[in-house]
């Protein structure tokens, strides 16, 4: 776990428990969870989901650049998705959710963004410099994409990558976001990997 010059950590662990026994059956749960939450809230722009396991309880956690899809009208949403949680895990169900003020930071977001443009026949390039621009416009000390494939429906399969700004992937104490999505496209799947070096002041891009 990366730590700030403060000693405070820069980025926690996504699960956060202990378990003697039953270790497997509890990551497995883990993983199942994660998954099914990403699609199920794929129009929402969820980064990632945080669990945190305590005794009998489950604290989930959810990143997301629309917070109100997920919540609800009145919170019924929420209270809808924590009851089918409670009643697939057996456990008392605590949800978090976590507003991301800014996902043209969030490296993951910006990287499903991109397989998203790739999908609709986007050029690459295009939307590429769309979110780097984007992201530079937000304040990022720098901003790296890489895209892998059929690009723009290629014989051959190959890369592009765009850097702006300063990108120090070998320095620990610097704060890089990175993101990875996956384009599925007529002429197969493209990747698309992105590094964001984050300002000093990016805890305030997630509301706490």
């Amino acid at each position: 776990m990366h730590r700030d010059d403060s000693g405070r950590p820069r980025k926690p662990w996504r699960s956060r428990w202990f378990a003697s026994r039953d270790y497997a059956d509890l990551l497995h749960e883990d993983l199942v969870l994660k998954r099914d939450l990403k699609k199920r809230f794929s129009h929402a722009g969820v980064s990632r989901v945080d669990l945190e396991r305590a005794a009998n309880k489950l604290k989930v956690s959810i990143f997301t650049s629309r917070p109100g899809i997920i919540i609800g009208r009145k919170g019924q949403e929420v209270d809808k998705l924590k009851q089918e949680i409670q009643k697939k895990t057996g456990k008392e169900v605590f949800i978090n959710i976590q507003e991301i003020l800014k996902p043209e930071l969030d490296a993951q977001l910006v990287s499903e963004s991109v397989s998203g443009q790739l999908e609709k026949r986007i050029a690459f390039r295009r939307a590429m410099r769309k979110a780097e621009e984007a992201a530079m416009r937000f304040g990022a000390k720098g901003f790296k994409i890489k895209v892998s494939g059929r690009l723009n429906g290629a014989e051959i399969a190959r890369t592009e990558d765009y850097l702006s700004g300063q990108m120090p992937l070998q320095t620990i104490k610097a704060n890089v976001d990175y993101g990875f999505a996956e384009a599925h496209t007529t002429y197969g799947i493209i990747g698309v990997k992105v590094w964001v070096n984050l300002p000093d002041a990016a805890q305030e891009t997630v509301k706490r």
